[in-house]
């Protein structure tokens, strides 16, 4: 029997679009999902963010991974394989909030994480049995086999050394689809797993893929005491909480964490408050940074236009605060209302949601009427900002004399400098084109 597991990729991320090898590291869900399949079952995996997905897939089964602002290229692959006469599974966040849409362009729609699922999904399969929904009873993140790391064009991502610790987050921000698919609950692998699984990578970096490392801090610290005799550099997302408490802080600087994304999101405190991230302090965002950098710890700072609590004022005051905290990689995105989170909810409601077309859902993109600004003026201001942080000028007051990574700081500037440059070209006609793939 043969599967194959494909992601697809909006515009900006397809392998043709803005993201370039130095922004890229390997994700887990394919890999993953392929190891849990039975010895018997040959299978390839496709990423369409580093290759073109193949249109004559040798496959008797075909699992398709979407996320919101893929869904619809997703569904396109759906309907040409099943046109082919194979069977197509969808899974992943968008088919797992939005079951009821997604069964109209598959054979099968997974609710939940497939992992656990997989061999019970090709056991129908075999026997002509698939059933139209499958539902994951929970997580399990215990005995997890490795990734197929195997299965991946090693050379067109920065690293392949992705790994996974903790799955889902103690906060509930307004906008993040985690709590709605976790149910609001927290999975943690076993530590010895976890320091095994590193232990067997090539090279020294390690990316760990949680949305909040630290979510539960008496775990974060006894994985930082397991990391720190591996010697390796570590990456990964965690949130400002991370200096408040100065024992986990000096745990993970011996760890050997070398840089952390910190979703900052906004620097005005009713924009804080109105996304349900109030416990972002502005005030204490310099001693955040300042420590950070003071341990040799670069940041991947995110910030969100959009809130109620923005105007046209937020894009100059954003990039002035970026510049003058000297946050090594900033990135900067469209408040989005994902479906089933709260924000949907709340602007759903209020009829303020105008754009239905998944594919605009890359948070690049303004999909509904912010407050106190049109929606043309929120992705003008969205577009100045990334230009006006990723000038040379402005590249080089915020890294210069670091003494976090130097080399790889600038590689990852230049590259979001280009993307910057770029991200006007990706018109709405341009997201939601997906030609590319025949239409039967």
């Amino acid at each position: 029997m043969k599967v194959a597991f494909i992601s697809p990729a909006g515009a900006m991320h397809r392998y043709n679009g803005s993201f370039f090898k130095t922004l890229h590291y390997a994700p887990l869900t394919l890999t993953t999902l392929a190891s849990y399949l039975p010895e018997d079952v040959d299978v390839e995996i496709y990423d369409e963010t580093v290759e073109k997905i193949p249109l004559d897939l040798d496959a008797d089964l075909i699992g398709i991974t979407a996320i919101t602002g893929t869904a619809e290229r997703a569904y396109r692959y759906a309907k040409y394989f099943r046109s082919k006469g194979i069977k197509v599974i969808l899974g992943g966040p968008h088919p797992t909030l939005m079951p009821e849409e997604a069964i109209n362009h598959a054979d099968s729609v997974v609710v939940g994480f497939a992992d656990n699922l997989i061999p019970a999904i090709i056991k129908d399969f075999k026997e002509g049995k698939l059933k139209k929904i499958y539902r994951a009873n929970g997580v399990s993140l215990i005995n997890k086999p490795l990734p197929r790391r195997d299965l991946l064009k090693k050379g067109r991502y920065i690293t392949i050394n992705s790994v996974e610790a903790v799955r889902g987050c103690i906060h509930t921000c307004k906008f993040c689809v985690i709590p709605t698919l976790m149910n609001y609950k927290l999975y943690k692998r076993p530590l010895r797993e976890v320091i095994e699984e590193i232990e067997k990578l090539p090279g020294k970096e390690v990316i760990f893929i949680d949305v909040n490392l630290i979510s539960d801090v008496r775990y974060a610290k006894e994985l930082f005491k397991e990391l720190a005799p591996l010697k390796k550099w570590w990456f990964g997302l965690v949130t400002v909480n991370i200096v408040k408490n100065e024992e986990l802080f000096n745990l993970m600087v011996k760890s050997g964490c070398k840089g952390v994304l910190i979703g900052f999101e906004s620097i005005t405190p009713n924009s804080l408050k109105d996304i349900n991230k109030a416990f972002n302090k502005v005030k204490e965002y310099k001693l955040v940074v300042d420590k950070l950098h003071d341990a040799g710890i670069g940041i991947n700072g995110t910030f969100v236009f959009g809130a109620d609590g923005d105007d046209r004022s937020v894009f100059e005051r954003t990039v002035d605060a970026v510049v003058k905290l000297k946050i090594d990689l900033p990135r900067y995105a469209i408040l989005t209302p994902f479906p089933k989170t709260p924000l949907w909810y709340e602007l759903n409601e209020e009829g303020r949601i105008f754009e239905r077309s998944w594919s605009m859902y890359d948070v690049e993109h303004c999909v509904f009427k912010p407050r106190n600004m049109t929606p043309e003026e929120l992705e003008e201001g969205l577009h100045w900002a990334w230009k006006e942080t990723y000038s040379f000028m402005n590249i080089a007051k915020r890294i210069s004399n670091s003494r976090v990574l130097w080399i790889l700081s600038a590689l990852t500037n230049i590259g979001y400098k280009i993307y910057a440059h770029k991200l006007p070209t990706f018109t709405r006609q341009r997201m939601t084109d997906h030609s590319d793939i025949p239409e039967f």
